[in-house]
């Protein structure tokens, strides 16, 4: 990948920090790089900070973005993410990173943050992006065709999606106003839950008259919910 894409890149992790500061605790000391376990050290932000005179410059170091993903699955992409979980610098920081690979119509299906705004900005090929507004807001739903250097931003914990709609793969790149963001991916929450949720619940959540072919749309529902086991 070219070296400009990698600028546009960084430059929107650079976009997501004041969003950082904004929702995530602000940090007290200079930084708290996470260990899985006590050490002579505190719980901060559900992870342990190691000893500082022990901290290295590769606690703040991940390599890998370069490399496109595998897009070879159900929805034809692939997210690579970066947060504290395998960079435990980014512990207290209140930001992440993602990469997402897209194969010829590919898409990241519809999905929240709820700990994040995302910034999002594509570097290759064409992607049509959205999210839908809060009931509040009447479900309104925003979208936008991007093209490489173009930006877009979805609103923590709105509903949003994106889809490559061009004949070769797309990159993009997205920094995340929390160190963890976490991400529910609402079909595999609504049909794939543990233990299943009834399906004639979901039937009725699903349709306007409950009580139209009641039973078939509950086979509909149990599908569903196999295919996402």
């Amino acid at each position: 990948m070219k070296a400009s894409q990698f600028v546009i890149a960084f430059i929107t992790l650079a976009l997501a920090i004041p969003f950082g500061d904004a929702y995530d605790p602000s940090p007290l000391q200079d930084f708290c790089v996470a260990i899985d376990k006590l050490d002579n050290g505190v719980f901060v932000n559900g992870k342990f900070c190691k000893d500082p005179k022990q901290v290295k410059a590769e606690d703040f170091f991940f390599s890998g973005l370069n490399i496109a993903g595998n897009t070879d699955n159900d929805v034809k992409s692939n997210v690579t993410t970066v947060n504290v979980e395998n960079l435990p610098g980014l512990n207290t920081m209140g930001i992440s990173l993602v990469r997402i690979d897209y194969a010829p119509y590919g898409q990241n299906p519809p999905h929240t943050h709820p700990r994040g705004t995302e910034i999002l900005v594509l570097v290759e090929g064409t992607l049509y992006v959205g999210f839908v507004s809060s009931n509040q807001d009447k479900n309104r739903l925003f979208t936008k065709i991007l093209h490489p250097g173009d930006v877009f931003v979805f609103p923590i914990g709105m509903i949003h999606f994106q889809v490559n709609i061009g004949k070769t793969p797309a990159v993009a790149f997205a920094g995340l106003s929390s160190q963890n963001a976490g991400v529910i991916t609402i079909a595999n929450t609504t049909f794939g839950s543990t233990p299943p949720i009834n399906p004639e619940f979901l039937a009725q959540a699903f349709q306007l008259d409950a009580h139209i072919a009641f039973q078939l749309d509950a086979h509909i529902v149990k599908d569903l919910q196999a295919k996402f086991a």
